[in-house]
């Protein structure tokens, strides 16, 4: 495999960065999870949107133009003969000294890796997945804000390991406040009496780009969508409900805290909502031109 580094290509053992980057030091920088499906990177155009206004938010200055930026995912993709995956795109904040202080950062340092993934085993997608709610919380928009997507993922780690220590492979987070915020990864979604809910983003989400994805795909179907605070109770009497991410897709959840969501298999809204995605995915995006062999 082949790893783009601020505009080179390097054998992936022979990818590498300073260890006083403090990105990896503080997780000081920020970074898109993008899909490319049978040549089409879905919505890079926003991803590298939300990239751009990641950095102005942590003032991380990117010295590449939005151009510059697609270019590179696009020549990590070629490089890799990927058709079909998913590309990690990171930006750090460079190398500095020990200490915060990020003034003393520079050359800030461009990674984008194109490869094969597979998140969550296809049973899942089939017959739906279980979730569980558990402690570790979101961190409060007046702390972080959420759209931000920094390299600084140990509160979601955290979460993660605890659903797992209970048999689960994903898990539910709460915000501050006891509203639903998302799971560890993803976006979250109940459907009750034919209307779609999911979270706003003041409720320390994410504004996902495959969660507008599903928002368009429901008014799309004519689907009434709300975004509104949830409560746990609502995932325990929804009708239907599943989460979605750039790496997940689109995932139905069966059950949340050992409720049984609906009759206990993914319904039949969310199957219309996951058929309309499958078809966006691969006309809403940027076309990739690979040599002729």
């Amino acid at each position: 495999m082949k790893v783009y580094i601020n505009g080179k290509l390097f054998d992936e053992k022979d990818a590498k960065i300073s260890v006083f980057d403090h990105g990896l030091l503080y997780g000081d920088g920020i970074f898109e999870g993008i899909r490319i499906y049978d040549g089409c990177i879905f919505r890079l155009d926003q991803h590298i949107e939300r990239l751009e206004k990641s950095a102005r938010a942590i003032k991380l200055v990117l010295p590449w133009t939005h151009e510059e930026l697609c270019n590179a995912v696009v020549e990590a993709c070629v490089a890799n003969d990927l058709h079909n995956g998913y590309i990690r795109q990171v930006v750090t904040r460079g190398e500095g000294n020990l200490g915060l202080n990020p003034k003393t950062c520079h050359d800030p340092q461009h990674i984008v890796i194109a490869d094969k993934i597979s998140l969550y085993p296809e049973e899942f997608y089939k017959n739906g997945m279980e979730i569980i709610t558990v402690p570790t919380r979101r961190l409060s928009v007046a702390a972080f804000p959420p759209m931000v997507k920094s390299l600084n993922y140990l509160n979601n780690i955290m979460a993660k390991m605890e659903a797992q220590i209970f048999g689960f492979m994903e898990a539910l987070m709460l915000n501050e406040e006891g509203y639903v915020a998302e799971c560890t990864g993803d976006n979250f979604f109940i459907i009750e009496k034919g209307v779609l809910y999911t979270p706003p983003v003041n409720a320390s989400s994410l504004a996902g780009i495959t969660r507008g994805a599903t928002l368009d795909a429901a008014r799309e179907l004519g689907i009434p969508c709300v975004e509104q605070n949830l409560t746990r109770y609502d995932c325990w009497t929804c009708d239907e409900a599943f989460l979605t991410g750039t790496a997940a897709e689109m995932v139905p959840v069966i059950a949340v805290d050992d409720r049984k969501v609906g009759n206990g298999k993914p319904g039949p809204i969310t199957l219309k909502l996951l058929d309309v995605f499958r078809k966006t995915v691969r006309r809403d995006g940027r076309m990739v031109v690979y040599p002729k062999k």
